[in-house]
C-alpha cells in the first residue's frame, strides 16, 4: 500500500513538474510579425525539450519517488540548451555577420563593371559566401519577378539581421537614387560589418569562462546528487517527508536561479533590427 502510494506521488510530482514547464514556455514572450524582437529559438513549444524534460523527470521520479526531483530534473531537462548548448548558434551567427561583411564588399566591387543595381546582385548570386548564398539567389530571383525595394524587403526578412538591415537600407535608398556614392557607402558598411564580427568574437572569447563555470557547476552538482542517491541514500532520506520536500524545492529553486542567472550573463545580446515589417505589410506582399 505504501509502495503504491510513492509511486502515485511520484507520478502526481513528475506531472506537476511537467505542468509547470509547459505554464512557463506559455509565459514566455512569442515573436509576432511587426515586432522588433528576434525569434529565439527557444521561445516556441519545442517537442525535443519535452522529451528531453520527460527523459529525465520519469527516472527520478520512479527512484527518488520526490515530486521536486522529478520538477528539478524535468526543468533541467528543459532548460538543458542555455546551460550546455549554444556553440553553433553563436558560430553561426558569427559567420553570418562575415557573410554579409563579405557579400557587402562584392557589391562594391561589382558596381564598377555592373549595369545597374539588379545586375549586380544578380551577379553576386553565384558568389556569394556560403552562410547567405540561399538568401542572395532568393533575392535574385525575385528582382526578376517584382520590384527591387519589394525584394529587398523579403530579403531583410530573411536575413534577419541588424548588419543585413543596414545594406538592405542602404540599396532601398540606392534604387530611389537618394544616395550618391553607393560603393563608398557599401564599403563602410562593410567595414562596419568586419568590426562587429571581431567584437563578437572577443565577447564570446571572454564570457567562455562564464559558460565554463556553469557546465562545471551543474556537472559537479548533479554527480554528487547522484552519488548520495546511489552510494549514502540514508543521508537524503531527511527530504523525503513533506517539510524535507519543501527545503529542498527551496534549494533547488535558488540554484536553478543562479545557474540561469549565470548562463543569461554569458549570453551575447545583438542589437535590434530596425526593418521589421508589419504583420499587414507581410500579409498583403
Amino acid at each position: 500500500m505504501v509502495e503504491g502510494l510513492n509511486i502515485l506521488a511520484a507520478l502526481t510530482g513528475m506531472g506537476i513538474a511537467l505542468g509547470l514547464i509547459l505554464v512557463a514556455s506559455g509565459l514566455r514572450p512569442r515573436q509576432t510579425s511587426g515586432t522588433s524582437a528576434q525569434r529565439a529559438p527557444f521561445v516556441s513549444f519545442d517537442r525535443t525539450r519535452l522529451l528531453a524534460a520527460v527523459a529525465l523527470a520519469f527516472p527520478a521520479a520512479l527512484v527518488t519517488r520526490w515530486p521536486v526531483a522529478a520538477l528539478g530534473t524535468g526543468a533541467a531537462g528543459w532548460f538543458w540548451p542555455e546551460f550546455f548548448g549554444g556553440q553553433g548558434t553563436r558560430e553561426r551567427d558569427v559567420a553570418r555577420t562575415e557573410a554579409i561583411a563579405s557579400w557587402t564588399e562584392m557589391l562594391r566591387d561589382l558596381l564598377a563593371g555592373a549595369h545597374g543595381l539588379e545586375q549586380t546582385i544578380v551577379a553576386s548570386a553565384d558568389i556569394a559566401p556560403p552562410a547567405i548564398r540561399p538568401e542572395v539567389t532568393a533575392l535574385a530571383v525575385r528582382i526578376e519577378r517584382e520590384p527591387l525595394t519589394s525584394a529587398l524587403d523579403k530579403f531583410a526578412d530573411e536575413l534577419a539581421h541588424p548588419t543585413g538591415d543596414l545594406v538592405v537600407t542602404a540599396l532601398k535608398l540606392a534604387a530611389q537614387g537618394a544616395t550618391g556614392d553607393l560603393a563608398e557607402l557599401l564599403g563602410t558598411l562593410a567595414v562596419s560589418a568586419r568590426d562587429e564580427a571581431g567584437l563578437r568574437l572577443r565577447v564570446e572569447a571572454s564570457r567562455a569562462r562564464l559558460r565554463t563555470a556553469v557546465r562545471v557547476i551543474a556537472t559537479v552538482t548533479a554527480t554528487t546528487a547522484l552519488g548520495l542517491l546511489l552510494l549514502n541514500r540514508q543521508y537524503l532520506n531527511v527530504y523525503g517527508s513533506a517539510s524535507g520536500q519543501s527545503v529542498l524545492f527551496l534549494v533547488a529553486a535558488a540554484w536553478g536561479l543562479a545557474l540561469w542567472w549565470l548562463a543569461r550573463m554569458s549570453q551575447f545580446m545583438a542589437p535590434e533590427r530596425f526593418l521589421v515589417r508589419s504583420r499587414d505589410a507581410e500579409a498583403g506582399s
